[in-house]
């Protein structure tokens, strides 16, 4: 790997909260992760929406039934993508919550599994055949971290789940649907 691209990397991964950076036109080919399901296709523009909801606890199927709801047009994979991350990361704090109704701050969402996988997958593999390619349920994609080499990886067992849960759902891409520049 050149130094360019691993300043590069180093860059987005640190920037990797925000969901406009690290989901930006150079990934747009990936499905969105659950917090830009939820931002941008179930409460846009809705901050006070966004924080009542994200203040909530409720189950996967609670979460998929409500995203219907919110969005009947919302694919399946996407309800299932949302739900998933809801389950796993709402409710947030008060202080997120009341940084999304005061300022619509999304940034503090917790990131969904495209951001993680966008941050902490190309720094050892391509992401192309290390990832976007790799067809697997949720248990096996949680089991890539007991692996030594991924075991380090700096994500909590909820961003784990998180990034586990997304991948399974929406990997592997189709090898046409993925930029030549990003394959191999």
């Amino acid at each position: 790997m050149n130094g360019n691209r691993v300043i590069g990397i180093a860059i987005l991964a640190g920037f990797g909260a925000s969901s406009g950076l690290a989901q930006g036109d150079d990934f747009a080919f990936m499905p969105p992760g659950g917090k830009s399901i939820f931002v941008e296709a179930l409460l846009p523009g809705d901050a006070a929406g966004l924080a009542e909801a994200a203040a909530r606890k409720a189950r996967v199927e609670e979460w998929a039934e409500w995203a219907r709801q919110q969005n009947p047009d919302l694919s399946q994979a996407a309800v299932e993508t949302f739900a998933g991350y809801a389950a796993l990361n709402f409710p947030v704090t008060d202080d997120v919550a009341g940084a999304l109704a005061e300022r619509g701050d999304v940034a503090l969402l917790p990131r969904d599994g495209k951001e993680l996988a966008i941050a902490q997958c190309q720094f050892c593999h391509s992401l192309f055949t290390g990832y976007l390619m790799q067809d697997r349920g949720e248990t096996s994609w949680k089991g890539t971290f007991k692996a030594p080499f991924h075991a380090e990886i700096p994500m909590s067992e909820v961003e784990r789940d998180t990034f586990a849960h997304y991948s399974a759902i929406n990997m592997p891409l189709k090898f046409e649907d993925v930029p030549p520049e990003l394959r191999f």
